[in-house]
């Protein structure tokens, strides 16, 4: 099969235009090209058109400055994490340490799945009897799984920690490739572009104790196929990859998957609109790979999909719509993040509190403007990445506009978005702004790789050509660019005083831009994460000791209860312990009695008791009726025993149990109720 291309001519002299007795036309060897090829390239050269069979791509093997790339990042993802290194087995996120808990907890389930052979998609080791339906929550179950196996040698909290790290790095290096093989020709570029995407400030600032949101590893890979379902002849390889991906990223976390599928058509429509007759010789190949893609994602994923809408423990939406209220504040784009070198925790008293999506500082907003002023009118990436920026900063405003904290009069994009409406109805509008940082990553590449070809766009060979390549026109001499070197001389040796003195203004130019993007990037270097301690289990769980207490089917209740707000330390014994014991309540998202979305389990009685008492730490008036609810709520949680540990509101609970159940037992290190004889 043969296939018509524009061949990118390597460095060294101009083909001659003016023969005409240049025999038959050269055959260049074709490479597969991404939609985005090759009509990105800018040139205004004229080369004919010819056909090729398209050869097997060699394999590359990682050059030195690959490997220097990964291994910056992976010394980034440890700085990243450090402050939980000092003291793995008893630090928390100190932002969210309540998501930290449940993303070990969710580490912990993986390893149990696996070790008992059950349905990795729901649980009834949380929220007992109930359970909790695990594809409809952040389960991670792409990650948690694969690694059961070093969860059970090294425990969830040292698994954490490593993968978190892990996670950082892994994304900016899967950039890093998708970058360097697809978009730019220089390393440095394809590097900065990679470590921003990364870790910006975005991004390290969701690694407080939500790994899901830095598990983006697949996603370049995901953007450069659908770039690539184009390509002649390779429509059904193009969408099996895809399709893989897809189905694989599902199981890490859903929402990333819908912005970048939302970013990925606004790429598409406005390459079709600036590229109208390469859309169309493409259109076949990209429809059929992507019908194909579709068709293996479904296949993979539509039973776990299924029973994420109609499985046990499913709803639909969240009650309220709690979460379309959270739009980005529009001074967190030129605002330091917390967790930068420059940043400072006194910001979160007015802006970001909940979440820090953009937060690139003023310096790199102006020097991102800059790019794109100068790259938009001469590269078709970043006219794509600007309309981007555009659509996704006014998307991600939500339903009001709010300016350093304080909500205007001015209605956002979101005022006329319902809140129920199918697909959007649990996303956060703030969180679209990750697409912007996504693309001012790239933007950052490109204009790196722009700095380091100006002068010189034809001194390195290539095998294909790359989006955003600049013009090579003649200059007033009547040479092009690839004719001159960069000391000033030509091809043939000759000394140009005017082109040395060009090249030098080329130099300082580039080192101008250089030292811009540096100083833009430098006070976004990531701090590590803050963390504080979280006291152990008792040894009465670690130890075991519970084991004759809690038979087979029914469970052990920890007070507090666990809840989104309470009982953070008494869902970790859980977790620690391999979730041996199933627990009532929980940290997670299921239905209530309208089948709405809603944190936590529904309270019953006696829990509402507890969480009062603790709020108020004193103990209320207990009523015969208090007693009566809470023997038929442990009667409902399948309650063997009832477990008090150490913690700051440890006299009042066991006083509020006592009145309730009656004088305990201390075994160990905590207060016990043996209630199998009531339930």
């Amino acid at each position: 099969m043969t296939v018509t291309t524009t061949p990118f001519r390597a460095a060294g002299p101009p083909p001659d235009r003016d023969r005409t007795d240049a025999g038959p036309p050269v055959r260049w060897p074709v490479v597969a090209v991404p939609v985005v090829d090759p009509s990105l390239n800018s040139s205004s050269v004229e080369v004919d058109a010819v056909t090729a069979d398209p050869p097997r791509r060699p394999r590359r093997r990682p050059a030195r400055a690959d490997l220097l790339a990964l291994g910056a990042y992976a010394l980034l993802g440890v700085l990243v994490c450090l402050n939980y290194w000092g003291d793995v087995q008893h630090r928390v996120s100190s932002h969210l340490p309540t998501d930290h808990s449940w993303f070990e907890w969710l580490f912990a389930h993986g390893a149990y799945s696996v070790r008992h052979l059950e349905n990795p998609l729901f649980t009834a080791r949380q929220n007992a009897p109930d359970g909790v339906n695990m594809m409809a929550n952040t389960s991670l179950l792409g990650v948690t799984l694969p690694l059961a196996p070093l969860t059970m040698l090294l425990g969830p909290q040292v698994m954490y920690a490593l993968y978190l790290g892990a996670a950082l790095s892994a994304t900016a290096a899967t950039s890093y490739w998708t970058l360097s093989r697809h978009l730019v020709r220089s390393r440095g570029a394809a590097f900065v572009g990679g470590a921003f995407l990364g870790f910006a400030p975005g991004i390290v600032h969701h690694a407080n104790g939500q790994p899901n949101f830095v598990s983006n590893f697949l996603l370049p890979l995901i953007v450069a196929r659908v770039l690539r379902l184009g390509e002649p002849g390779r429509w059904r390889r193009n969408g099996v990859a895809l399709g893989l991906l897809v189905a694989y990223q599902i199981f890490i976390n859903e929402e990333m998957l819908l912005l970048t599928a939302l970013a990925c058509l606004v790429v598409v429509l406005a390459y079709a609109v600036q590229r109208p007759r390469e859309t169309r010789a493409r259109a076949g190949s990209f429809l059929a790979a992507i019908s194909v893609g579709g068709g293996v994602a479904l296949l993979l994923t539509a039973y776990p999909i299924w029973f994420q809408f109609n499985g046990p423990q499913s709803y639909r939406g969240l009650q309220g719509g709690v979460f379309h209220n959270w739009g980005e504040d529009l001074m967190a784009f030129v605002t330091f993040a917390r967790d930068t070198a420059a940043g400072d925790e006194a910001v979160e008293k007015t802006i970001g509190l909940t979440e820090q999506n953009t937060w690139f500082g003023w310096p790199l907003v102006l020097v991102a403007l800059a790019a794109l002023g100068l790259l938009v009118r001469r590269s078709v990436p970043a006219r794509i990445l600007a309309v981007l920026v555009a659509l996704f900063t006014i998307a991600s405003i939500g339903p009001v506009v709010r300016f350093d904290g304080v909500e205007t009069s001015v209605a956002g994009p979101w005022a006329y978005v319902p809140d129920d409406l199918p697909l959007v109805e649990m996303m956060m509008p703030t969180r679209l702004s990750l697409v912007v940082v996504a693309a001012v990553g790239v933007l950052l590449a490109l204009a790196w790789d722009a700095l380091s070809r100006a002068g010189r766009p034809g001194t390195a060979p290539v095998p294909v050509p790359r989006a955003g390549d600049h013009d090579n026109e003649p200059t007033d001499d009547g040479r092009t660019d690839d004719e001159r070197t960069d000391d000033g001389r030509t091809d043939d040796g000759r000394t140009d005083d005017a082109g040395r003195a060009a090249s030098g203004r080329r130099r300082a130019l580039r080192l101008v831009g250089y030292a811009a993007i540096v100083a833009a990037l430098l006070p976004l270097v990531p701090r590590p994460l803050p963390a504080q301690r979280m006291d152990p289990p008792p040894h009465f769980i670690t130890a075991g000791g519970w084991r004759p207490f809690v038979p087979a089917g029914r469970t052990l209740v920890p007070v507090p209860i666990p809840s989104n707000v309470h009982g953070l330390p008494t869902l970790r014994w859980s977790a620690l312990t391999g979730q041996e014991f199933p627990i009532p309540g929980g940290y997670f998202i299921g239905p209530n009695e309208l089948g709405e979305g809603v944190f936590g389990a529904p309270n019953r009685p006696t829990s509402t008791l507890i969480y009062a008492t603790m709020d108020r730490n004193a103990l209320p008036e207990i009523t015969a009726e208090n007693r009566r609810q809470a023997v038929e709520d442990l009667r409902f949680w399948r309650a063997s025993v009832v477990v008090l540990g150490a913690g700051p509101r440890e006299a009042v609970l066991r006083d509020l149990m006592t009145a309730l159940l009656g004088p305990p037992q201390r075994i160990d290190d905590v207060w016990l109720w043996d209630v199998r004889d009531r339930v």
